[in-house]
């Protein structure tokens, strides 16, 4: 069995190479060194591993969070979140997890849901005599939530390299984020207190306005329920629902009046952007991942895993901390492409249940996304609002250990995820 692949991607990874071309380096030595396969299977891999419906959902769960932010259903929903919680001491930093819960169902991605209120909210906790690093990282720690409220975009890719059900998996994410968000806001309450941070708002918001935000943000909250139901109800796949889910925010965008013709080049030019970012890991780890079958690397990591222990709770020790490890150097999304197949035979083998670990998988790479030293949530914000990675760590403390207490929740209590694919399942 030849490593010299894993070597060179460590390697590339190590010296700041981007981690798509890296899977890529690695992959092509694989084909140039071994001489037992030729050199066009290389190309031939990578193009053969997008020929899939089910990736279809990527771009399109993209184009509608795309979609609603132009469109102007965003700013109804942080209209809608901030009469809700805005009356509570830290409102504003409720708004922020609250508003990272809705996007949650309509925009699928962390990194897109960090930017967003790194650009949009930050500024104004700051205005507000928010400590600019308590900002940023409640920013980019309840933006973690999104990725597990469906549609998110690592519960597409799980299900597609573990050929998991993602309709299930849709399922499994919402009990657990409802959870996640309740935690956080206990920790910003807690926190608000202690530093006696500023209300958003004087006094609560009267019903008829609350009212009235509820009805301007009503239509976006109907995108993430339509999905689901959809789905349940047998009305399209996850695929399809992607679809339905853009012409459904156009149509609302419509409604609204702010959605523009001129709106459609930056739509498309924005959703190509961040879909080539995914693909492009995507295809490379297509090449990367017949080396790793030829080479039965798979099947013997697998084997070494069980031969430690065929204990399911302490395998599930061994691997949350091997995703953490993993997490911290490698960005989510590749970890999630390139570990998948590997975990998810080993997990299978000792009766855990994919769908559960699925939920506990995304959820660990992504908390891995704000650790230092290479999370890319925690750049992300950072680099938007100005903040020190090291003032960022220490105001994150907090939520390191909501976000790892929560990890043990999710990795030990199954039926959290489980309950409700379960009852719709049957």
């Amino acid at each position: 069995m030849s490593l010299a692949p894993v070597v060179i991607l460590l390697l590339c990874i190590g010296i700041g190479i981007p981690v798509a071309l890296a899977i890529g380096i690695a992959a092509l030595s694989f084909f140039l060194i071994s001489g037992a396969v030729p050199t066009e299977i290389f190309v031939q891999r990578m193009v053969a591993v997008t020929h899939s419906f089910p990736l279809l959902a990527i771009p399109l769960f993209i184009m509608t969070g795309v979609v609603m932010n132009h469109a102007g259903i965003t700013s109804r929903m942080m209209s809608f979140a901030q009469a809700m919680t805005g009356h509570w001491k830290g409102g504003l930093a409720q708004v922020n997890i609250l508003l990272s819960t809705l996007l949650g169902g309509v925009s699928g991605s962390a990194n897109a849901d960090t930017a967003m209120q790194s650009k949009v909210l930050v500024p104004e906790m700051t205005r507000r005599g928010y400590d600019p690093a308590f900002s940023t990282a409640v920013t980019a720690s309840s933006s973690i939530i999104s990725v597990i409220i469906p549609p998110g975009i690592g519960l597409i890719l799980y299900g597609f390299m573990g050929n998991v059900s993602i309709g299930k998996l849709f399922m499994a994410g919402i009990v657990p984020g409802v959870v996640i968000c309740m935690a956080m806001m206990a920790t910003v309450a807690i926190q608000a207190r202690r530093a006696n941070l500023e209300a958003a708002l004087e006094k609560p918001m009267p019903w008829i306005d609350r009212g009235r935000a509820f009805t301007g943000a009503f239509l976006a909250l109907l995108v993430p329920v339509g999905i689901v139901l959809g789905i349940r109800l047998g009305f399209f796949t996850p695929t399809e629902a992607g679809a339905m889910a853009v012409l459904f925010a156009a149509i609302v965008g419509l409604i609204y009046g702010e959605l523009k013709f001129e709106h459609l080049r930056p739509i498309l030019e924005q959703t190509v952007q961040a879909t080539a970012v995914i693909l492009l890991v995507i295809c490379a780890a297509g090449a990367f991942g017949f080396y790793m079958t030829w080479e039965r690397i798979p099947a013997v990591i697998a084997q070494e895993m069980l031969n430690l222990t065929a204990n399911p709770y302490l395998l599930l020790v061994l691997i949350n901390l091997l995703l953490i490890l993993v997490g911290m150097f490698i960005e989510g999304t590749a970890a999630l492409i390139l570990l998948t197949p590997i975990l998810v035979p080993v997990i299978t083998e000792v009766g855990i249940d994919p769908v559960h670990f699925g939920i506990v998988m995304v959820f660990n790479l992504t908390v891995a996304g704000v650790t230092p030293p290479l999370g890319t949530l925690m750049f992300t914000a950072c680099s938007i609002t100005g903040v020190s990675i090291a003032r960022f760590i220490k105001a994150c403390l907090p939520f390191y250990i909501v976000l790892f207490g929560m990890l043990i929740v999710l990795t030990y209590i199954p039926q959290l995820s489980l309950w409700l694919p379960e009852l719709q399942f049957k």
